[in-house]
């Protein structure tokens, strides 16, 4: 059940959103966006937003699989792309990432995971540059607040339109967009390995998550605050913990200032300029 804090009107945010994805692409000269398509609900209502903004023939979605990669995934990004009638093709990146690991067979989950998600977006960034398309970002706001994502991975892209939802909210854009409820209703997953799943892997549920994150980083709320609504004081401190050390993911990289003007300290290049 979504609480009264967390719920959005589907139709103002879907407004919003098709307008914000129309003018960044069309502002740089282009007219064709590339998105992943995982079979997840977060890419999935990227998928669906683009489609209405730029028009389905103006979107390429790629589906890149991996051999141990759940075969459900690939279906349900199927289905969607069915439904959307986008442009959307389909890329194994077994053989990339297995002949990067075929010297180093104990490499672990973590390290083969982050490299499944460069593969992958190194691949779109291609497929950017084929057909003169945007790569579209399709990180939800709990996602990137607790950096759970690749940096250079996933987590990459030129905009992202969904960067400011949280998982609960993408859920209630997802029913309003009409995604398909087989891709709705499964538990979230990565699907960087056999049977993981989100919410096993971050140790809450996006419910607990998405309540405290809006308390916490909407509500500024103080740990006393929280601590009055039921928290504890372990559970506050370590989604502090990850909100802070994962910061660099969020931010260009840090430039050592010499000159007057550092880029992106004194010098912000502002996309309003037409760019």
């Amino acid at each position: 059940m979504i609480r009264e804090l967390l719920k959005i009107n589907p139709k103002a945010v879907t407004d919003l959103l098709t307008h914000f994805l129309y003018e960044e692409i069309h502002k740089i000269g282009l007219r064709r966006a590339v998105v992943g398509l995982s079979g997840g609900v977060d890419s999935s209502v990227v998928a669906s937003l683009l489609a209405k903004a730029i028009g389905a023939d103006n979107v390429y979605g790629i589906i890149m699989p991996y051999r141990l990669s759940n075969p459900e995934s690939r279906a349900h990004a199927e289905l969607l792309a069915g439904q959307l009638k986008i442009n959307y093709q389909v890329r194994d990146i077994s053989p990339m990432v297995d002949a990067f690991f075929a010297d180093e067979p104990d490499a672990d989950v973590v390290r083969r995971g982050n490299k499944m998600a460069r593969e992958r977006m190194c691949i779109l960034y291609d497929f950017s540059a084929k057909y003169r398309a945007l790569v579209i970002g399709t990180s939800n706001k709990t996602e990137l607040l607790l950096g759970y994502g690749t940096i250079f991975g996933d987590l990459a892209s030129a905009i992202n339109p969904i960067g400011d939802l949280y998982k609960t909210q993408i859920w209630q854009l997802a029913h309003y967009l009409n995604i398909p409820e087989e891709i709705i209703n499964k538990p979230p997953s990565a699907d960087l390995w056999v049977g993981q799943t989100d919410e096993e892997e971050l140790g809450y549920s996006y419910q607990e998550l998405d309540e405290l994150l809006y308390y916490l980083v909407d509500l500024r709320y103080s740990n006393e605050m929280l601590t009055e609504l039921g928290y504890s004081e372990k559970t506050i401190k370590d989604i502090t913990r990850r909100i802070q050390k994962n910061q660099f993911k969020r931010r260009p990289p840090i430039i050592a200032k010499i000159s007057y003007r550092t880029i992106n300290q004194d010098f912000r290049y502002s996309r309003d300029w037409g760019v």
